[in-house]
């Protein structure tokens, strides 16, 4: 229980730092953290004139007790930086990778 919560605080630290405040007032950067069932996002959401923006950037689960990275859309190695705030390597997932690739990550497998 103790190391999922460190990482509950790991994964919800780095998608803070990673919120940013838009130029834009109609665009909110929004951060979306759901400590129940653990899914943790990072979003644009609003208006660009006319045009609906709804993006994800990052999106982590917490499964298991493995960190499942299933989106990034941002220049940032996010397993390192995971790794580099005290995350275990074997403990993070790259669900955006195939099952089959995985192995050959160098990280978690579940």
């Amino acid at each position: 229980m103790e190391r999922l919560n460190q990482y509950r605080q790991i994964v919800r630290q780095l998608l803070k730092s990673h919120a940013t405040t838009n130029a834009q007032e109609a665009v909110e950067c929004q951060l979306v953290f759901d400590t129940e069932h653990d899914h943790y996002q990072l979003l644009d959401i609003g208006w660009d004139g006319l045009k609906r923006v709804y993006h994800c950037f990052i999106h982590i689960d917490i499964k298991d007790d493995k960190i499942w990275i299933q989106r990034n859309m941002t220049e940032t190695d996010l397993a390192e930086a995971l790794i580099e705030m005290g995350a275990a390597k074997e403990d993070i997932i790259l669900g955006l990778h195939p099952p089959y690739k995985r192995p050959y990550t160098g990280y978690g497998v579940a």
